[in-house]
């Protein structure tokens, strides 16, 4: 399986200037208005880096998916804190582990916050991918800007917001499971929340049930919830759960149950996902396909959307980073492609997102993770008409509370 330092290795040889040459020649390129805002971030020198635990809670106990168990009540996740000489802070989910992180520290701490980030483009070096979200947070502190305006749009692009967490709650709690009318009240609980979009997790057969109960009740699930929110969109998501098979009995089980996107329903080939896009056409099922979530392989991925088998890019926000998710979006759009980058597990990276789509568009939906927190005032951000819309307060426009 290819690793994120690979995929970043391969995104970087497909463009015409990689990070640290972008870096090099930045200065004979950027017009009066960016140089001035360079200008601006030289003035400020990173003086420290610091580090801690902030903890997400999730309104529900989540469960299982097609090949993991029980997700829990929410996660700790690591951030880290950039100050500079003049007293500006950012923040963000640290990319990676605390341990790689910290050995970079002596060698970002002393920088100018100009070396080290472009306001064009990001990133100057992706050595510095772990704290890539909080330099895009602390430029957008120090140059009183939304990180959405960093990316050129004085008023942000919004987009559909759908919930990512509609799992295989109907089989929890093990010994009193609470089958389908659990997941319709969840459902019911996220479309008060404001969620018009609902993605289903399927593949129940693949680990917790047998094959014919599994998928029997996947079905059940997908039409019962498609009955009970007819003004609003299904997407499922497998989990590379099932094989082509049976994944089309699962498409011809729910009938003209509209779906407004497939998530990796096995693990990608161009033979196989070729086979379902001409099984989709010959049954009148129009759905958009989305992967590149799981072990992403960049050199398959642009095969599959070269050949228009592939309609929506899902790599995670944080996995790929923000910087190159920046340097990705334009491919995507020459192919045709959309982005709705992986955010499960942290609302934090659903913000992110919201962000990386206000200021480049070419996003069809945003992953949802309902959470509070203790921690960071989320306040800023609101869900309207079921499309979620970012702060516009400077950098992702989140708060430490402690």
């Amino acid at each position: 399986m290819i690793k994120r330092r690979e995929f970043i290795r391969a995104l970087n040889a497909g463009m015409a200037l990689g990070l640290v040459s972008k870096s090099a020649v930045a200065g004979w390129f950027l017009p009066p208005a960016e140089t001035a805002l360079q200008d601006e971030l030289a003035y400020h020198t990173i003086r420290s880096v610091d580090f801690r635990d902030i903890r997400m809670q999730y309104p529900r106990f989540v469960g299982k998916n097609a090949r993991l168990d029980v997700h829990g009540f929410g996660p700790r996740i690591e951030v880290c804190t950039l100050t500079t000489d003049k007293g500006a802070t950012g923040w963000a989910s640290l990319l990676g582990g605390r341990g790689a992180a910290q050995r970079l520290v002596p060698e970002l701490v002393g920088k100018k916050l100009s070396e080290v980030f472009q306001v064009t483009a990001g990133l100057t070096d992706d050595r510095f991918l772990p704290f890539d979200i909080a330099l895009h947070d602390l430029a957008g502190i120090v140059l009183n800007k939304p990180v959405y305006a960093l990316l050129g749009r004085d008023k942000p692009f919004t987009t559909k917001y759908y919930t990512g967490m509609i799992y295989f709650d109907d089989l929890e709690p093990a010994h009193a499971p609470g089958g389908i009318d659990k997941v319709l009240r969840e459902c019911r609980q996220d479309y008060e929340f404001g969620y018009r979009q609902f993605k289903l997790k399927i593949g129940r057969g693949h680990r917790w049930m047998s094959l014919k109960d599994g998928l029997a009740r996947d079905i059940e699930v997908t039409k019962a919830v498609a009955q009970a929110f007819p003004d609003c969109d299904i997407l499922v998501d497998g989990n590379n759960g099932f094989t082509f098979h049976e994944f089309t009995q699962y498409l011809t089980g729910i009938g003209d149950t509209p779906l407004f996107w497939i998530e990796e329903p096995f693990h990608e080939t161009v033979e196989d996902y070729r086979k379902l896009r001409n099984w989709m056409k010959d049954a009148n099922v129009k759905s958009l396909l989305a992967d590149g979530e799981a072990d992403p392989d960049p050199v398959l991925l642009d095969e599959l959307m070269r050949q228009q088998l592939m309609d929506v890019h899902i790599s995670d926000i944080e996995g790929l980073g923000f910087t190159n998710w920046r340097k990705l979006m334009p491919g995507l759009i020459r192919y045709n492609v959309q982005a709705s980058p992986h955010a499960w597990g942290s609302l934090l990276k659903s913000y992110y997102t919201a962000h990386l789509a206000g200021g480049l568009g070419n996003t069809v939906t945003i992953e949802g993770v309902t959470s509070t927190s203790d921690d960071v005032d989320l306040s800023g951000y609101t869900i309207k008409d079921g499309n979620l819309i970012p702060s516009d307060a400077p950098g992702f426009g989140m708060k430490l509370l402690r």
